[in-house]
């Protein structure tokens, strides 16, 4: 079955220049399990496709049931030069919560 994230976790974005941070954290220890099997680097960049250019890298934090990444020139440059309605990165976590992934 198909889910959007945020019915197993929330999150927090923000920005570092022209990078996106953005942290998801697991309702539970066992949603933990299944965003570490679903919620892939790769999963992540090819969801936000057309706005980062760059990387991304994927943190496990176990202890917080949580991960983090950073996506890599996602800001157009970031808050000072870019033209983006969200040059800081604070809607990102958002748009990962609608993120469909397979649970059993």
């Amino acid at each position: 079955m198909k889910i959007q994230l945020r019915q197993i976790a929330h999150a927090r974005s923000g920005d570092k220049g022209d990078d996106v941070n953005i942290g998801l954290i697991a309702l539970t220890p066992q949603d933990y399990a299944v965003l570490v099997r679903e919620v892939t680097a790769s999963r992540v960049k090819k969801h936000f496709a057309e706005i980062c250019r760059g990387e991304v890298e994927r943190y496990e934090l176990p202890n917080l049931y949580a991960l983090n990444f950073v996506l890599h020139h996602a800001l157009d440059g970031g808050g000072l030069v870019s033209l983006r309605m969200d040059n800081q990165g604070k809607t990102y976590s958002a748009a990962l919560l609608r993120m469909e992934i397979n649970v059993p």
